[in-house]
């Protein structure tokens, strides 16, 4: 028997990565990145066209399917990971309506505030779905199509998340899964379910449900790839696309993320921390998102906005490249000599300041300097993420360590400034592309069982990931201590602030 390839695509907000894994010899054999450009301006809109996706796809598979070692015709399963809660509205021809709002769109502010209030309010609407209509999730986007592009509104057919309109674009079906669902806000996470309450909150004549795709499990197959693409890339006909998911699920399952007791925290454009659970996780006060997983359980997060948004940010002002920039992190002491940083560049989901914006505070003529600038940029998203992680922690969520994953995971400085944060031992996954390789994974998960071979998830990430441990840090003492110094000034900060932005 021929031995199996499995290819993992992660459409995220900046790019599209892929890798070719061979389970056999546990190793990636090819990976491919190719961008993807933005539609934004000052109100919030944060838009992508869903057609330069499928161009990055097409490119990455073909570099990644031409490359040395890799034998096209071995490959045997797909899966797909995507940027969560973006809106692809679809006619009834498959084709697509407009650019796809993004997670980090905060032009719906009002339309969470509407669908909030049909609802019955925040209580009402967490105890109906889990969670609550925050910004950038999906539910307001279809809203405001509503209000504001009725003529497009009348076409649509069919909403589908992105990870989701790739998998439509591979197969021609239209189903998704869980896990990536249950970001969308009209999603119920204890029974998996769509909530005919939100929906009906948002369209009250019920249209919308015939809108939405089949929710089938995590280990099912969506369906096997088209017959044009398979001739197109060279791949056998029988190829299985899996379930796939959202990026944070399935970069859970590339981490090893998969059974209580392990915590995953994302350095990407935006950042989230995320532990599995066996049982669903509701914050009455909805800070924390209670998502599924796609593995069949529950994955509890917290979403920050602004991560690597202020990094590049602060990097970009000063002209500085990547090592530059770590290189002036590392000249300026812990808690950049009094000078703080609340990034919130985009607005911010955790804790709920849509209408928010960044701000320097604690400049001095002394302090004013490019290392103080640069350690404030990195240490204030950082900070941001240490609330979504006691956010965690008030809901009985610990870990003895933390896996990081997303491009500032690279970086040796932040990594020792997370750990000193955090107040807890960080390390990396071997594999650094770990949405691809989650993908991968649940792609070889669901083959197994669609062969008639069902394994244990965690059987299959046991094997198949594996840690850096040179990147593992543990956080000094005395940066500890400071770091829990600074973290309570930022929250003073954050609750001067807060009443502006409301």
């Amino acid at each position: 028997m021929k031995a199996e390839l499995a290819i993992g695509l992660d459409n995220g907000t900046q790019g599209t990565k892929c890798v070719v894994y061979d389970p056999e010899a546990r190793r990636v054999l090819a990976s491919a990145y190719a961008p993807h450009s933005l539609i934004e301006n000052d109100a919030g809109r944060r838009e992508q066209e869903p057609r330069e996706w499928i161009e990055a796809a097409t490119k990455v598979l073909r570099q990644c399917l031409s490359a040395k070692g890799v034998k096209p015709g071995r490959v045997a399963a797909i899966g797909v990971s995507g940027q969560q809660h973006g809106c692809v509205a679809l006619d009834k021809d498959g084709a697509v309506l407009r650019p796809a709002k993004l997670w980090c769109d905060t032009e719906t502010v009002e339309e969470c505030d509407i669908i909030t209030a049909r609802a019955g309010g925040r209580e009402r609407v967490v105890a109906a779905i889990g969670n609550s209509v925050a910004a950038g999730f999906t539910a307001s986007k279809v809203l405001w199509l509503k209000r504001h592009e009725p003529a497009l509104y009348e076409r649509l057919a069919t909403v589908l998340l992105p990870h989701d309109y790739l998998n439509f674009w591979l197969t021609g079906e239209r189903r998704t899964e869980a896990g990536d669902a249950s970001g969308t806000a009209y999603f119920d996470v204890r029974r998996r379910c769509w909530s005919e309450e939100l929906l009906r909150a948002i369209e009250p004549d019920g249209r919308l449900t015939g809108c939405l795709p089949e929710v089938i499990a995590s280990d099912e197959v969506i369906g096997t790839l088209r017959p044009e693409l398979a001739r197109e890339f060279g791949l056998p006909a029988d190829v299985i696309v899996a379930t796939g998911g959202g990026d944070n699920m399935m970069a859970a399952i590339g981490t090893g993320n998969v059974t209580p007791g392990v915590v995953t925290a994302s350095l990407g454009t935006s950042g989230t921390i995320y532990a599995h659970a066996d049982r669903p996780i509701v914050d009455p006060s909805g800070e924390l998102a209670a998502f599924c997983s796609s593995t069949g359980g529950w994955l509890p997060l917290v979403c920050t906005m602004n991560v690597t948004v202020a990094t590049e940010q602060a990097r970009q002002l000063l002209g500085l490249g990547l090592a530059e920039f770590d290189a002036e992190v590392a000249k300026a002491p812990a808690g950049a000599e009094g000078l703080l940083l609340l990034p919130y560049f985009n607005g911010e989901r955790t804790p709920p300041l849509p209408r928010a914006r960044a701000s320097f505070s604690g400049l001095s003529s002394a302090n004013c300097t490019r290392p103080n600038f640069c350690r404030a940029a990195m240490e204030g998203a950082t900070l941001g993420l240490r609330y979504g992680l006691e956010v965690l922690r008030r809901q009985g969520i610990e870990a003895n360590e933390i896996r990081l994953v997303g491009g500032g995971a690279k970086s040796a400085i932040w990594r020792r400034i997370v750990a000193g944060v955090f107040g807890t031992t960080v390390v990396c996954p071997a594999a650094p592309e770990a949405g691809a390789m989650g993908a991968a994974i649940q792609a070889l998960w669901c083959l197994a069982k669609r062969n008639g071979h069902p394994v244990p998830l965690a059987d299959l990430t046991a094997r198949h990931v594996t840690l850096d441990e040179t990147t593992r840090v543990a956080p000094d003492a005395g940066e500890a201590r400071r770091y829990n110094e600074i973290y309570a000034r930022y929250l003073q900060l954050n609750d001067a602030l807060a009443p502006l932005s409301r």
